[in-house]
């Protein structure tokens, strides 16, 4: 693997992150499979593209990309060791031969110069230590006049994830919904951000996708309950969980000391039936389904 100077999450994509992803892949590809045809489509991919997938994860949408370019090549790149052991099984097990996997941090990664016609990415963008230096480099490493598609998310308020998560928020004092992804989360942000990497054209469309959580209720709460970022805050409230050493006190005891091992558990059990009841409204005979939202984000880089 080349320089990583994304350390802390190179850790996480590594660890529980990374396998969590890898073991669930199925499920976070209906979540977000939603946004891939308008993504690729917004990539302009022809059959003999050379295509690069950024934050390409179990690589779902880079088998997709592989397929609009048979005689092309895509390259799925990535932090996390488990989602690429993933992303390979899945590629053989499809008889994929024009896709390749590196594990890598793209704000560094060598990319030979004007390698690839198309970069895209579903949401793998968001995490870099330096945007700036990231998208530089990713522009560096399409040819002049290349493509570049993305998708990340704003912020989360007023919308299903929004009414989901918030309600689990309300038990997890360390849990802020409002949270935004710096500037990738506006459109002026995003804007500036990639002028300032050197790209063109530079279009941000607004763009909705259906995604199944899970089969019902119960399943949905499950798989939410271990999703990353709630079981992050889950484990900063409860001083037990997981062996976490620290303990945040919920708004009800925050004047009583940390919580008692009586009060973490009836914590969790509130988050847990909070989380089921804001799912309920979402129930359909296909299973949970939310509206995800996204920026769909498409630039160039100049001509000589």
């Amino acid at each position: 693997m080349s320089r990583i100077v994304n350390t802390a999450q190179s850790q996480a994509w590594n660890g529980y992150e990374g396998t969590h992803w890898a073991d669930h892949f199925d499920r976070y590809d209906a979540i977000n499979a939603g946004f891939n045809e308008s993504l690729l489509s917004a990539a302009c991919l022809t059959a003999d593209s050379r295509i690069l997938d950024i934050g390409c994860g179990t690589g779902q949408l880079t088998r997709e990309a592989a397929r609009r370019a048979p005689r092309g090549i895509a390259t799925g790149i990535d932090l996390s060791g488990p989602m690429l052991a993933r992303a390979r099984e899945r590629a053989g097990s499809e008889g994929i031969a024009t896709i390749a996997f590196e594990q890598g941090d793209a704000q560094v990664f060598p990319f030979p110069a004007g390698e690839f016609d198309a970069a895209l990415s579903r949401f793998g963008i968001m995490f870099f230590a330096d945007p700036v230096a990231a998208f530089s480099n990713i522009a560096r490493a399409l040819r002049p006049g290349g493509r570049l598609a993305f998708v990340t998310m704003p912020p989360m308020t007023g919308t299903d994830l929004g009414t989901v998560f918030g309600a689990a928020a309300t038990h997890l004092p360390t849990f802020e919904i409002s949270h935004t992804h710096g500037p990738l989360a506006d459109r002026d942000g995003i804007r500036a951000l990639l002028t300032a990497a050197g790209c063109t054209d530079i279009a941000v469309d607004y763009l909705e996708a259906d995604g199944i959580w899970g089969r019902d209720i119960p399943d949905a709460t499950e798989f939410i309950m271990g999703w990353g970022p709630v079981r992050h805050h889950r484990m900063l409230t409860d001083p037990a969980f997981a062996g976490s050493a620290r303990a945040v006190t919920s708004p009800v005891a925050a004047n009583s000391g940390p919580p008692s091992s009586t009060e973490v558990f009836a914590i969790d059990d509130q988050v847990r039936a909070a989380v089921a009841a804001a799912l309920a409204p979402f129930a359909t005979p296909d299973g949970i389904r939310l509206r995800g939202t996204a920026w769909l984000v498409t630039a160039t880089t100049p001509l000589p």
